[in-house]
Parts: structure tokens; sequence; C-alpha cells
């Protein structure tokens, strides 16, 4: 069964419009046999070239706790992450492959 699309979401950072989609959920890692925190993938509107930023593992959610969904996320926090790739180095507008950026919990 192929795995569905996740759903792209639209945000503007500093005048520029940007696309992002959750790539990756907080969950537990079987390659690093820990819980690993969410990942975003993030583009230009208008470019090719896509950004992934991770966050580091929030505390282990409760058992029956809900999933966290991409309409969740704060927009505040997406644009922060943004910035932090754009401040350390990502290039929007070039080509190549994607870049991963870790960024603290805040975004920073």
């Amino acid at each position: 069964m192929a795995k569905s699309k996740q759903p792209e979401f639209e945000i503007s950072v500093g005048g520029e419009p940007y696309v992002w989609r959750m790539q990756r959920p907080p969950a537990w890692s079987s390659d690093a046999g820990a819980f690993r925190g969410m990942a975003l993938a993030v583009r230009h509107a208008e470019g090719q070239r896509e950004a992934v930023v991770e966050f580091p593992a929030p505390p282990q959610p409760k058992y029956g706790a809900p999933t966290l969904k991409a309409s969740m996320i704060k927009p505040e926090l997406v644009a922060r992450a943004i910035a932090s790739a754009l401040e350390a180095g990502w290039e929007p507008h070039s080509r190549g492959k994607s870049i991963t950026f870790t960024v603290d919990a805040d975004g920073g």
C-alpha cells in the first residue's frame, strides 16, 4: 500500500513564500534505538532545493496520547526554523539535494 502524501502548508518568512510539510513526527527510531524529534521539510514556493529541519526529541508521550499532526504545529515555530536554516546557509533557490539542519525546541 502506498503511503499517502503529507499535506503542505504555506508560510511567509521575511516577505518570501515558503511551503512546508511534516516529514517525520516524533517517534521511536529503530536505527538509533531512541525517541527522535519531528522533522519538517521546507522549500521556497518558487525554488527546488529542500531543507529538512530536525527538532530535538520531546518528552516521550504517555500511552494513548494523540499523535502530533502537522496542523497542530504553530506557524511561529515553523517561521523561526526556516529563518534559522537561512541563517545557517541554506540557499533555497540553488540546486542540489536536500540539506538537514538541527534546531532547538524553539526553532532557533
